[in-house]
């Protein structure tokens, strides 16, 4: 399988990045809570209350609103660097730069976050008197969107083998207490991905509500476990500030203890809201990425290597500048540590009908992700439903649905087969 290019017959010697200075978008996500607290001062300047109280809520509105419908007016740009580019992209600090403002500005704005939701007479702005409740609401859930997309940005630097981006990986994950994402993501995904074993790829029939506390709780504990195998091979005990999920959260007990001592107590439960809401966007993106998809077993009784065919991607240009190359994910399983202005897109690999930020919209509605995705991932197995990853409560429900002649697909309860899914899921 190869990778396609629209540019074939561009001379190598001519071409150039036409995302280069889009890729400044992805700085404008930190930056939403200060720009919409910019609109929020504009607008009650003017006596337009309302206005301003729509412009907490400017995160989820870009999300998933704008983002999606400029995915449809604009389409898919599915063009990649030649060869000869590769290298010189790679070493082009200006792209790296990008993400290590993401931070700074990101938390910049939680600060100012966290001081308007216990501010009881935030007048600069135009307010007489405390923000109402739902201006509350608006101000974390940007904050949430913000944090989220953060866990991307993170997870991009987390890749990384310089020392500097790493950190920056954990630091930027704070915000959330999603630090065990760091260890998790990287030796516990990368290696499980589209196996039953793995708690972050979601089994066909299972739908977001369902797989949403399964790849929480699971995807903890395999980084615990993780880390734990690592410090059992130096003989040393796992409670440790070296321990990368202690350190990472420790960042977090810090983070938010500064706000409550800056802030009170008060401030607590608005800061656990936006963590909450911020990882389940994370989560809502690994939900829609291997959507029943699983590698098949070898006869060695091993898993087939991770292929393009193992992830679903998009090449949607807006939510794609957004995210940093997110969604050519397949790519991404090949090359864990290619940068994002070279992730590619490939021929042949399973695509989904809009962005992620379309379908992240479409995930929260169970009905309507089971009409758009269901077809595709049987289409995509030729129409053989057993060599998808089932969710086993439902295993018997769409073995009979979909024409297989057993329950069974031809594997046992016990096995953990790459056609089928009669695992437990849990790491």
């Amino acid at each position: 399988m190869t990778s396609s290019d629209s540019l074939h017959e561009t001379p190598v010697s001519q071409w150039h990045d036409k995302k280069r200075y889009w890729w400044m978008l992805g700085m404008a996500v930190p930056a939403l809570f200060l720009v919409g607290m910019g609109f929020v001062a504009l607008y009650n300047s003017l006596g337009w209350t309302t206005a301003a109280s729509i412009s907490w809520w400017i995160g989820p509105i870009l999300v998933y609103m704008i983002i999606p419908l400029i995915d449809i007016a604009l389409g898919p740009d599915g063009s990649n660097p030649p060869d000869d580019w590769m290298e010189k992209l790679e070493n082009d600090k200006y792209y790296r730069y990008i993400l290590y403002a993401y931070t700074p500005i990101q938390y910049t704005g939680f600060v100012f976050a966290c001081y308007f939701v216990t501010a009881s007479n935030p007048s600069w702005i135009g307010y007489d008197g405390p923000l109402s409740l739902i201006d509350k609401f608006g101000v974390m859930a940007t904050m949430a969107m913000i944090g989220g997309i953060g866990i991307n940005t993170a997870h991009e630097l987390g890749h990384k083998k310089v020392q500097l981006e790493r950190w920056l990986s954990k630091i930027t994950l704070a915000q959330t207490f999603y630090g065990h994402f760091y260890v998790e993501h990287n030796r516990g995904h990368h290696v499980r991905v589209a196996t039953p074993e793995d708690p972050a790829s979601a089994r066909f029939g299972e739908n977001f509500w369902m797989f949403l506390p399964r790849t929480v709780w699971g995807s903890l504990k395999s980084a615990w476990h993780l880390e734990q195998q690592r410090f059992d091979r130096m003989g040393k005990s796992p409670w440790s500030i070296k321990n990368d999920v202690l350190n990472a959260w420790l960042m977090s007990v810090v983070l938010w203890g500064a706000m409550v001592a800056i802030f009170g107590w008060a401030v607590l439960p608005w800061i656990i809201l936006q963590a909450v809401w911020g990882f389940s966007l994370l989560e809502v993106v690994n939900y829609l990425e291997h959507y029943g998809l699983v590698r098949q077993k070898t006869a060695s009784g091993r898993y087939e290597r991770c292929a393009p065919s193992h992830s679903w991607n998009s090449d949607h240009i807006c939510t794609n500048v957004f995210l940093y190359h997110l969604q050519r994910h397949s790519d991404h399983h090949a090359y864990p540590t290619r940068r994002y202005q070279i992730l590619r897109s490939w021929d042949g690999a399973p695509s989904l009908p809009s962005g992620y930020a379309s379908m992240i919209v479409l995930a929260y509605f169970p009905p309507l992700w089971r009409r758009v995705m269901d077809k595709r991932v049987l289409a995509h197995y030729g129409g053989d439903i057993t060599k998808a990853n089932i969710y086993p409560p439902k295993r018997e429900k769409i073995l009979a649905k979909y024409g297989a002649g057993n329950a069974d697909g031809g594997n046992s309860g016990d096995e953990k087969p790459g056609a089928g899914n009669s695992g437990s899921g849990e790491s």
